[in-house]
Formats: C-alpha cells, structure tokens, sequence
C-alpha cells in the first residue's frame, strides 16, 4: 500500500511540473532571411516576446536562403528586403510588406565625395567610371563592393540602378555588416546597405541631392529603396503563435518601433 501511494505521489508531482513546463513554454515562432531586417525584425521580436511570452528566434541568413526556408517548412516566417519573383509566387508563397527601408550609398569616411547621381552609380558598377576624380573625388581607383547572389539588397540595388547581370564586383559579401566593415576599411570603396544599418563608420552620400531620410524614402523622393517583405505560403495556415506574432508587427501598433529600427513602416 505504501509502495502505491508513493508511486502515484511521484506521478502527481511529474504532471504537476509538464503543468508548470506548460505555462512557461507558451509556443514559439521561427523566422530566416534578410540580414538588413536584422535591426527591424530584432526589435519587433524583442517587443513581441516580452508581450507575449512566446519565444521568438531569427537566423539571418539572407533573403533568398529565407524564402528557401520557408518554402521547404523550415521556418514560420520568411524575411525577404525585396520584393517575391514571379516563379516564387506561382510556387504558392506570399508576400506582405512591413516597411519599406532605403538602400544607402556608403563610400569611406575618408572620400571627399559627397553626391551621386543614379546614372553614375550605375556606370561606376558596370565599370564604365573606374576612378574617382572622374566624378570629383580624389585620383584614387574606385573599388566597387556587393552583396552576393541571392541577397534581396542586391536585387533591389541592382533592379533600381538597372545593372543586373552587369556589375563589377570587386568583392561579393554575404551580409550588410560585411560591406560596411570592407568599405570602412578601403579609402577607395563603394558598397551599398540598408540605411538602417549604416554606421557611423562610413560616410551615406546623396542620391541626385537627396537624403535617405524617412520622409524622403516614405515620399519617393529617395529612389534607392525597396521592400521589407514578411513571406508565408499561401495553402498553410500559420501556427497559433506564427500568427499572433504575424498580427502584431504588421498592426498599426508595431508602427513606432518599426520607425525607431530606421526603417518606414507600410500600414
């Protein structure tokens, strides 16, 4: 009898600690893609977690390792920073825009250059201009600086200066701090990030006069921009905790801490 009440004594207690496992595990949600959302989808994430109390996890792995993820169930939510492609579409994804975010001209702190027109970023990467005193700089050799393949910052930098399949890469670098760090590094570099990630470290130049500014990237006036996009595909409901964390970034109420990671929220 004794043996009895201490077996179902040492039940009780294992139910009662799945019980309180249960209430500190309240779901999680899984998101992977675009290094450049890193500082949006951070702070979202953060945000929802404390809120919620549900665990939320990001892997940057660039945004077409993102929608490759989501298309294969490896994660929740894919994290694109441009905008899905036809065939990607017709594969059954989805896509929703979070904020639209700049796309930064970095040149080095040190470049005296201060202003670029689209059509000479676009020759300085096809190699048509190779110097920079050919456009007001010092006689020093540009040394052009990009994302690799399948990088949403590329395909959005590469579709709005019309140079796909043209650039000179002197270097292909898988993430938006990368570029950053070779670009500070080098008197004669030219890269591109999101303007939300650019430092202090390297010098932003304007567009045909214009500032990557929020108001400028909301209005159209800064032309060097493109989409934050959340992917999902569309015959699979998202789980209950996907959802929820779906919801709350793309609601109005996300709008300020989307503005504070530097980026223009879409709603």
């Amino acid at each position: 009898m004794k043996k009895m009440i201490c077996v179902m004594a040492v039940a009780a207690m294992a139910m009662m600690s799945l019980v309180g496992c249960g209430k500190e595990t309240k779901g999680k949600v899984t998101t992977d893609g675009s290094t450049s959302m890193e500082k949006v989808i951070g702070a979202l994430g953060e945000s929802f977690q404390k809120d919620t109390g549900i665990n939320f996890t990001y892997n940057p792995t660039g945004s077409g390792s993102g929608i490759k993820a989501v298309s294969e169930g490896r994660c929740d939510i894919g994290l694109s920073s441009r905008e899905l492609k036809t065939e990607e579409l017709e594969s059954g994804l989805q896509a929703t825009v979070l904020a639209y975010d700049g796309i930064g001209i970095i040149i080095n702190s040190e470049n005296s250059v201060d202003d670029l027109s689209l059509e000479t970023i676009s020759k300085i990467y096809k190699g048509e201009i190779k110097n920079w005193s050919e456009v007001g700089g010092a006689d020093l050799e540009i040394v052009v600086i990009g994302r690799e393949a399948g990088s949403g910052t590329r395909d959005g930098f590469e579709s709005i200066t019309d140079t796909e399949d043209a650039c000179v890469y002197r270097q292909e670098l898988t993430s938006t701090g990368d570029v950053i760090t070779t670009v500070s590094n080098n008197p004669g570099a030219i890269g591109y990030a999101s303007v939300a990630s650019v430092k202090n470290s390297v010098k932003m130049v304007t567009v045909d006069g214009v500032e990557a500014t929020t108001d400028n990237i909301k209005d159209g006036s800064y032309v060097v921009q493109r989409p934050f996009v959340l992917v999902t595909k569309k015959d699979k409901k998202l789980s209950e905790s996907a959802q929820k964390f779906f919801d709350y970034i793309t609601s109005t109420d996300a709008n300020e801490i989307i503005s504070a990671a530097g980026v223009v929220p879409a709603n």
